[in-house]
């Protein structure tokens, strides 16, 4: 019998995320007859994984540490079978400003960005250059931590005067902040699962404007669509932007890539990748799974049966 260490929890923003996650993928895995141990993440996860000697990790980690090469260097040294994408794709994946350079050298539309960091601001006088960037991106403006995910400490910025504090929070969770040209348009996501993406799904928030950390975690605060209500030419487009970037980016295994549909000119453009998708009851990688045909527990085993 296989033996699957599911790991989750840890210590990032995104911990009750991942232990919903993680949850859910353990109970899968206990249906399709696993031999299942859960892993809430922390400073003895190496002996712990020393013990059980498990067969795959199952990587449920969301955020720092889990999504950003730190768990995989890991699992790679002490020679375990992992899901997902390898080191040096979650390292693309989970800052923000790299992976949209290698969009951006691959040819994929990006929305237009800056990116500093704190020593650019302490140092270098970084906020000299602002009113030339708010120029070149024009407002509103969003503000975003480089390597968060869930939506978390992202600040639109309306005008000039809410800068400065858009920049304050989103250096509050990390030291490199994204400065972005904003997209009103539809909320799309396409997910792929070893190199074939699955169908299109819109995130409809209900009675706002932002698909937020609440949003995309509180049951009833989303309407999700998928199939999205789409032209099958921009679903194909959708579908090819999203095997585009699991290439630039090195993906393997399963990913998700979030994109959105231009109010104003109808184009599609990637806001960025995501190596460890979400397994919550709203997230999107399931759904699109259940809209190809595969239930939660068959895209739990095809996950397992892709770790290397």
């Amino acid at each position: 019998m296989t033996r699957v260490a599911v790991l989750k929890g840890g210590r990032s923003l995104e911990r009750q995320v991942s232990l919903k996650s993680g949850a859910r993928v353990q109970d899968a895995l206990d249906r399709l007859g696993y031999e299942v141990v859960g892993i809430d993440v922390g400073h003895d996860l190496v002996t712990r994984l020393r013990t059980l000697e498990p067969d795959v990790a199952f990587v449920a980690l969301h955020g720092r540490d889990g999504e950003d090469g730190t768990v995989q260097e890991l699992l790679e040294a002490l020679g375990i079978a992992y899901t997902g994408s390898g080191v040096s794709a979650c390292i693309r994946c989970s800052d923000k400003v790299i992976a949209k350079h290698h969009m951006r050298d691959a040819g994929i539309p990006t929305p237009d960005f800056f990116a500093f960091n704190e020593t650019a601001f302490k140092e270098l006088g970084a906020a000299d250059a602002l009113p030339a960037i708010e120029e070149r991106l024009s407002f509103p403006i969003v503000v975003k931590p480089a390597d968060q995910g869930s939506a978390l400490g992202i600040k639109f910025a309306a005008s000039a005067k809410d800068v400065p504090g858009a920049l304050v929070a989103a250096f509050s969770y990390g030291d490199k902040v994204l400065l972005e040209r904003r997209i009103d348009g539809r909320d799309l996501a396409v997910s792929v699962l070893d190199g074939e993406p699955l169908p299109v799904v819109e995130a409809v928030p209900l009675g706002d404007d932002f698909y937020d950390f609440e949003a995309r975690y509180e049951i009833g605060r989303t309407e999700f669509v998928c199939p999205a209500d789409l032209p099958a030419a921009l679903t194909a487009r959708a579908q090819e932007l999203a095997r585009e970037v699991w290439d630039a980016l090195g993906c393997r295994g399963f990913a998700r890539i979030d994109l959105m549909l231009c109010d104003e000119t109808g184009e599609l453009t990637v806001l960025e990748a995501n190596a460890i998708p979400g397994m919550t009851e709203t997230s999107l990688l399931p759904q699109a799974a259940e809209a190809a045909g595969m239930d939660f527990d068959a895209l739990i085993e095809r996950i397992v049966a892709l770790a290397t």
